[in-house]
């Protein structure tokens, strides 16, 4: 009995690519899919995206010396012999997301067929095709560059019957271009600035502020993961200079016109640091000065620092560094060890932050002041008091 012909392999084909900004405007169901590694992903990444790595961390490593330090060629066969390993996996994960049954076909046996014949052939079989339609349901993949690496999974899972699969036209970075255009292009809006001594509760006001009115605050140390402190990181996880930049865009990219209300800082906020536009319209804006009592404010910063027990050894390490600025004369850690909180952070406002802080304001105008105990209270008279104020037509509509 003559056994069954093996089922024919598809043939990968020219890969349909969209643009970065038709994929930040997408349909709420459309999908994408970095292929990155998951550093790459983690430094930064499209919003929404879902990280399915076509090589992990070390391997793109090892693919990237091959390429440099032999061929390209070379790096194209390490990386396919790791893809080999990886891409069932991969196809699957892709399918599950998609909500899509991929065939009863082995991949390996496509993406051998497909590169057979090295990195040109296969450079021109997945060559990039624009001006296609980003429709519902699209599946977007994408790697660094829009190069081969995204274009050839685009490619092999077209074959395999994903039509609705399409890539980045310029990767990653065609994306960084555009959020560095957006924010660099940033119109400005009428802006509002809360300042105030250290632990008076700028943080909780201007969240309270975002809960009556939401398209109104940006909160820059949410977007920064830091206190904009040397004591600003504990208890945080700080972000990237190019995560903060797209949580920025974000959040710049959806707000409809209106006022627009920040917490006062300096250009950086921790490591990261505040685009032009965004910096100028903060630095320029009507100053809101906030105010409480030192026993607030010690419970303010007691709270917000002690919030994780977890990060006390970061807290202890960061005391140090303060204790050698005030003079080295005090024993910060010793306090913490000792319980003794109130004054722990009673001595680090009076003597440490305070002083800073008003040598950073000194001449700087106010045209209110808040008294900010109550967060939610503080908040309700911010709003009150800048849609009472004379903005431009169209500023203060419903939709703020």
């Amino acid at each position: 009995m003559t056994p069954p012909e093996p089922p024919s392999l598809p043939s990968l084909a020219t890969v349909p690519v969209v643009g970065a900004a038709e994929v930040l405007a997408r349909p709420a169901d459309a999908l994408v899919i970095d292929l990155r590694t998951p550093a790459e992903f983690a430094d930064d990444h499209l919003p929404g995206a879902v990280n399915v790595p076509l090589l992990d961390d070390a391997g793109r490593a090892l693919v990237g010396l091959a390429y440099t330090q032999e061929s390209p060629e070379a790096g194209f066969r390490h990386g396919q012999a790791l893809i080999e390993g990886r891409i069932d996996d991969l196809v699957r994960q892709v399918g599950e997301l998609a909500g899509w049954q991929p065939p009863a076909l082995d991949p390996v046996d496509v993406v051998r067929a497909a590169t057979a014949e090295g990195i040109e052939a296969l450079d021109a079989r997945v060559a990039p095709e624009s001006g296609v339609a980003l429709r519902p349901g699209t599946v977007v993949l994408h790697c660094w560059r829009g190069g081969l690496r995204s274009r050839s999974v685009v490619g092999l899972l077209r074959a395999l019957g994903l039509e609705r699969a399409v890539g980045l036209e310029g990767g990653y970075k065609a994306y960084r271009t555009a959020v560095r255009s957006e924010l660099d292009a940033w119109p400005g809006a009428p802006t509002f600035v809360l300042r105030g001594l250290t632990g008076v509760g700028k943080t909780l006001v201007l969240r309270a502020v975002g809960r009556h009115r939401p398209s109104w605050v940006v909160d820059l140390k949410g977007c920064a993961g830091h206190r904009s402190s040397l004591l600003g990181m504990v208890g945080l996880e700080p972000t990237s200079q190019k995560t903060f930049e797209s949580l920025l865009a974000a959040r710049l990219r959806h707000r409809p016109e209106g006022p627009l209300v920040l917490e006062g800082e300096s250009r950086k906020v921790g490591d990261v640091i505040i685009p032009p536009a965004l910096w100028g319209a903060l630095d320029s804006g009507t100053n809101l000065l906030l105010e409480a009592d030192v026993e607030r404010r010690i419970q303010v910063l007691a709270e917000d620092y002690l919030a994780r027990p977890s990060a006390i050894p970061l807290l202890k390490e960061q005391l140090l560094a303060v204790q050698e600025r005030m003079g080295g004369e005090r024993d910060l850690p010793g306090l913490l060890d000792a319980g003794e909180i109130d004054a722990l952070v009673g001595d680090l406002l009076v003597n440490y932050y305070d002083p800073l802080y008003r040598h950073s304001e000194k001449g700087r105008d106010y045209a209110t002041r808040v008294d900010s105990t109550n967060p939610s209270a503080a908040a309700r008279s911010i709003v009150e008091w800048i849609e009472a104020q004379e903005l431009p037509a169209g500023s203060l509509s419903p939709s703020s």
